[in-house]
């Protein structure tokens, strides 16, 4: 079990998330404000488990088709860990995660920049 509160920083700027529910094989932290949520759970199978750690972010702003009315947005980044039950160890699941994450900030975010702007 995660620390209660989780932190997460988005644009430099620490987002504390306590634990608002907690079942079995998963636990929700959420911002005070409800404008951040990170999801953690796993599902287990009888060949593969899969792992998903979700961050959501949602907000209110400016619709642009109506000026004076507001909408709300939401986005979400997550990570799912897909492997069979045997034949890898967590140290191997550890370094391909963190080699897809290094992928994606390296340069100053550069991969991840390009991702998200679409191209392949």
């Amino acid at each position: 079990m995660y620390a209660d509160p989780q932190s997460v920083t988005i644009n430099a700027v620490a987002q504390s998330l306590p634990a608002t529910s907690r079942g079995i094989n998963t636990s929700t932290y959420t911002k005070d404000d409800q404008t951040v949520r990170l999801i953690v759970s796993h599902t287990y199978g009888s060949k593969r488990n899969r792992r998903l750690v979700r961050l959501e972010q949602n907000k209110v702003a400016a619709d642009p088709l109506i000026s004076a009315q507001n909408i709300r947005y939401n986005q979400a980044f997550y990570m799912v860990m897909d492997e069979p039950i045997t034949g890898f160890s967590v140290a191997e699941r550890v370094y391909l995660a963190a080699a897809l994450c290094g992928w994606g900030t390296a340069s100053t975010n550069a991969n991840f920049t390009k991702f998200m702007g679409g191209e392949n």
